[in-house]
């Protein structure tokens, strides 16, 4: 009987955990600790279900060169999940794309800060935006548009 009790125990423990995992990837964010569109923008990801790690630090360019975000497509945090990059106010949505498709490539971009982007609402104005594939030779192409 208590090796019976146990063996479920253990089983129960472990398959709640297998099946809990696959649901949560953590992104890391590296941000400036005064940012207010860069936490909107963390905040925007735990919405849709990611597990975030806010990385404050006044050299966010740095993590921009190691990630490999090509020059021009800059934005005001850079973040990592799952060995890909995402650079600025990339929708969750296309983040959870990239990571079922996973192509050969570096990751997403969305240059600049283009309002109406996740993290950047403002009443209702929205600019039109793109979001890049940046590939692994560091040349881009559209994602999606928005």
């Amino acid at each position: 009987m208590k090796q019976t009790l146990l063996g479920a125990l253990l089983f129960g423990a472990t398959a709640s955990t297998a099946w809990a995992a696959p649901d949560q990837l953590t992104v890391d964010v590296y941000k400036s600790p005064t940012c207010g569109c860069c936490s909107k923008w963390v905040d925007h990801l735990k919405a849709n279900g990611f597990t975030v790690r806010s990385h404050d630090t006044h050299d966010v360019v740095t993590h921009k060169a190691r990630l490999g975000v090509p020059a021009g497509y800059g934005s005001c945090h850079t973040a990592q999940v799952g060995g890909y990059l995402v650079e600025g106010h990339v929708p969750a949505k296309d983040i959870k794309r990239l990571l079922k498709e996973k192509p050969r490539a570096r990751g997403l971009a969305v240059p600049a800060m283009p309002m109406g982007s996740p993290g950047m609402e403002t009443g209702g104005h929205k600019d039109a935006y793109d979001v890049f594939l940046v590939n692994r030779d560091g040349s881009t192409k559209t994602y999606a548009h928005y």
